[in-house]
């Protein structure tokens, strides 16, 4: 028997979307193992034989609708619980009702609509004509199309924590700066990094195949990372000053790289002039509907020793002190922050924004802010700063895309910390990818670590060749990748402040193996579209060798990826596509024919091409 209560869908979601202005894509869930058929039925909600009035819905003998055409869905994926089925149509009208047939054990045959689902028998039984049972997309409007910038997906990007990249220019750094990498950062530390130390390494980031640079906060704060910002429109005057931003961005341009900054836009800096300002006048201060501030003294002395939660009579972010929570809400607030978006790509020529803490930020606020920035930069990258499921978000109308920490979430589950085995990671990554659009996972932000997090090497207890795998899947999945400073050479650290170590150029001290492969996996990714593709076709998940074999396809390429995630050496038993076959090695680049079974020594892969 089918479970009906494990069937979903839902219209205008990651469910039932326009692709694109012709397109419309179509996913079901249903419990896994128990459907062996799927079937889209779909058809013009106007399309009548009799009755109806001509597509009157509530006529009484409005039982004529043609019912449109069959088309059959392919299994997409499978999770722990559940198998997804996917197909896409071109409505010729741009308009579509439509339900799902899905056939089960011993002929059982349901029909799921938006209002029921129906057991029938065959295709011409009468619900089939009940149209106003069934889903509906009104229509699909050209506007409603999340379109994200179609630059997006072939860019490969490099997060650069400012201060600790490089010192290119010692005179304007801080009074207390520290010798280069003498020293473990701490919380307050400061050793010169600034943009000048960029414009210096562009040819060094051009080299290792770099085309997008995304930067943490450059504008003005107190502290090192910038987060606390005073002044939105000033570049912080440790990092240099407008002359210093346009000419990085212009030469970065000439590299055909891209630039995204980071947008603070949840929270302002305590050294702020309006905070300063509600600070010194209280209630009367001209700002103080800019913040939410619950009541005054603004910090309530008598709890001092307690959890600044108790401590605070103000909304700030987490329960940070010196970062106070502003009123998005507020049109003052709104038409000042609007401004800030626009100053950096009418000014200074930006191509993206990151949105940090995104999620805290009311949307009507990202609604205005895409809108005013797409105006003046239709193919501006938007992407926001999230840590769990974003679909309210990704519609089209706010973000183009979220860092997408639930992948990152999986591949450090499987390759660093083992506490996922291979057939959980491949689950985990199909219910990612089902989580949101094509469109949206063709352009997620994918990273291994960055400010926030322990580097990536840390994380693997120091095992580069686990290193190299997680790097491996996740340049030869969609979306768009970063690599953190540093962790193409071996930088290693926990979490902050230990992940924002000094950036090292002495090259007799970078692990050029691990750079080597870095270099190696960005070519590739950039000869083979296939590698950028959405869709993954698992072929092998053994959780006793803990042992992955999946292929990437695209047109007539085939790409297929073995990786041995173990501490021993194995034999895998190769699918019929590979046994026997002659096939390229692309990341060797020499071509081998392959027996019947293929031996990977630990933490390994292969990367084969063959024919699709």
């Amino acid at each position: 028997m089918i479970t009906k209560a494990a069937i979903y869908h839902r219209s205008h979601s990651s469910y039932s979307y326009t692709y694109d202005k012709e397109t419309l894509h179509l996913r079901i869930r249903t419990a896994k193992g128990e459907v062996n058929n799927a079937t889209l039925r779909i058809g013009d909600p106007y399309d009548w034989t009799s009755g109806g009035g001509g597509g009157n819905l509530n006529a009484e003998d409005a039982m004529g609708w043609s019912g449109g055409e069959n088309f059959v869905m392919e299994k997409e994926c499978e999770t722990e619980l559940f198998d997804y089925w996917f197909c896409e149509a071109q409505p010729r009208f741009f308009r579509a009702r439509y339900a799902f047939i899905l056939e089960g054990e011993e002929s059982e045959k349901l029909l799921v609509t938006e209002k029921q689902i129906f057991t029938i028998t065959d295709d011409a039984d009468p619900v089939l004509s009940q149209l106003l049972n069934f889903y509906c997309f009104p229509y699909m409007n050209p506007i409603d199309v999340f379109s994200p910038p179609h630059w997006v997906k072939e860019t490969v990007w490099y997060q650069i924590f400012p201060e600790r990249f490089a010192n290119g220019d010692p005179s304007i750094s801080p009074k207390n700066v520290l010798s280069w990498g003498s020293e473990d950062p701490k919380t307050k530390s400061f050793f010169g990094g600034d943009l000048q130390g960029v414009i210096d390494h562009l040819d060094y980031l051009q080299d290792l195949g770099i085309t997008g640079l995304y930067f943490t906060p450059i504008t003005q704060g107190k502290t090192n990372h910038k987060y606390d910002t005073v002044d939105y429109l000033k570049v912080d005057p440790a990092f240099g000053d407008d002359d210093t931003v346009r000419t990085l961005i212009a030469e970065a341009h000439k590299r055909g790289m891209k630039v995204m900054l980071d947008a603070v836009f949840n929270h302002i800096g305590a050294d702020s002039l309006q905070w300063q300002d509600v600070i010194k006048n209280g209630k009367d201060s001209k700002y103080i509907d800019w913040f939410y501030v619950e009541k005054f003294p603004l910090l309530d002395e008598s709890k001092k020793d307690q959890h600044s939660k108790e401590y605070l009579n103000y909304r700030t972010f987490a329960f940070a002190q010196n970062m106070p929570k502003l009123n998005t809400e507020n049109p003052e607030v709104m038409a000042y922050l609007l401004e800030v978006g626009r100053y950096w790509v009418r000014n200074f020529n930006i191509d993206a924004w990151r949105l940090d803490v995104a999620n805290e930020v009311d949307q009507r606020f990202w609604r205005r802010f895409r809108d005013e920035l797409k105006a003046i930069k239709p193919e501006i990258y938007i992407l926001g700063e999230a840590w769990h499921d974003s679909m309210n978000w990704l519609a089209g109308d706010q973000f183009d895309a979220v860092m997408n920490y639930p992948l990152s979430d999986a591949m450090i589950g499987f390759f660093a910390h083992g506490n996922l085995n291979a057939n959980q990671f491949k689950y985990a990554v199909n219910d990612v990818n089902t989580s949101y659009p094509i469109a949206v996972n063709e352009v997620a932000f994918s990273l291994l670590d960055s400010h926030d997090t322990a580097r990536i090497l840390h994380r693997c207890d120091g095992n580069k060749e686990k290193v190299k795998l997680a790097y491996l899947f996740q340049f030869t999945h969609s979306g768009t990748p970063c690599i953190y400073y540093g962790s193409e050479i071996g930088l290693d650290g926990g979490a902050d402040p230990l992940n924002r170590k000094c950036m090292i150029w002495d090259e007799g001290k970078h692990d050029m193996d691990m750079k080597r492969h870095i270099m190696q996996i960005i070519k590739l990714r950039k000869q083979h579209p296939a590698l950028r593709a959405h869709h993954i076709n698992w072929l092998m998940s053994d959780n006793e060798k803990q042992c992955l074999i999946y292929q990437k396809t695209l047109k007539d390429e085939c790409i297929t990826i073995v990786i041995n995630n173990s501490v021993n050496t194995i034999n895998i038993t190769l699918p019929d596509s590979l046994s026997n076959h002659y096939v390229t090695d692309i990341y060797k680049d020499t071509a081998c024919k392959l027996k019947e079974t293929l031996t990977l020594e630990p933490f390994s892969f292969s990367m084969y091409q063959n024919k699709k």
